[in-house]
């Protein structure tokens, strides 16, 4: 075979592989009974030398998978305790939609570990370690366009508010509903607190930083601003893209049940 034709079956069969693996946040909308720690789709020492591999390795192995087993063990209380409530046995995306309707007793746990899990899923999914294009594409990056004005003022502003956000949490960029009666920019920035979530507040996630100190200590100390700008050479554009459309969607399926 002429040396041509096997490099396009490698590319081919490399595409294949890569389309097949799961993206950390799928899941997130179906009901399970326990919810594995999702796999990351690049290896440890993958998003290197931007994010150690030590600093990726203890923030899945240890804080994510953490949130992971409080997350579980908090369902499965609510469950024993509360057997008619269908809440507790509906998908992690419909708990944080919901949050004022669970019982008060489980309502901080579930928030603070629902969220955590989820937040994780989706940080892991925008980023990768692949040399290529790190500016948007897409639909995503026309509204970043018409909201911002440029790619340029939009990071800017992102970082600004990565970097001054007070404590641990996060900075978001969201996708606002389409099922609102009133006019809204396709996309918003947001911070959260703690593991408190956007999709609580009926957004839809496609980008975030995780700024807690434990998503970047082991190798920036105290320097936040150092981590920020490792981050942006992580961001896969395409992954966002991506994440964008599984909301589409979700929107659909919702639209679908109703």
């Amino acid at each position: 075979m002429h040396p041509v034709c096997i490099l396009l079956v490698l590319l081919s069969c490399f595409s294949v592989v890569s389309s097949g693996t799961s993206a950390p946040y799928h899941g997130i909308e179906k009901y399970a009974e326990e919810y594995p720690l999702p796999k990351l789709p690049y290896a440890y020492d993958g998003l290197e030398p931007h994010i150690d591999r030590a600093t990726v390795k203890v923030h899945h192995t240890g804080h994510h998978a953490a949130y992971t087993r409080n997350m579980n063990a908090a369902l499965k209380e609510w469950k024993n305790d509360d057997t008619s409530d269908s809440l507790s046995r509906s998908s992690l995306l419909r708990i944080l939609q919901n949050l004022q309707d669970i019982p008060v007793q489980y309502r901080t746990k579930l928030r603070n570990n629902v969220g955590g899990y989820v937040n994780h899923a989706l940080y892991w999914g925008c980023l990768s370690g692949n040399q290529g294009n790190r500016t948007p594409t897409g639909t995503v990056a026309a509204d970043i366009n018409t909201v911002f004005g440029s790619f340029s003022a939009f990071r800017e502003k992102f970082t600004a508010e990565a970097a001054s956000l007070f404590g641990s949490g996060y900075v978001w960029l969201s996708r606002q509903s389409s099922t609102s009666a009133t006019a809204k920019p396709p996309l918003v920035i947001t911070t959260s607190q703690n593991q408190d979530t956007p999709i609580s507040e009926g957004l839809r996630p496609v980008l975030v930083i995780d700024v807690w100190e434990h998503a970047y200590y082991l190798k920036h100390q105290n320097l936040r601003a150092k981590h920020i700008g490792d981050w942006w050479a992580l961001v896969d554009w395409e992954a966002v893209n991506v994440l964008d459309g599984w909301w589409a969607k979700m929107d659909v399926k919702v639209h679908e049940d109703l």
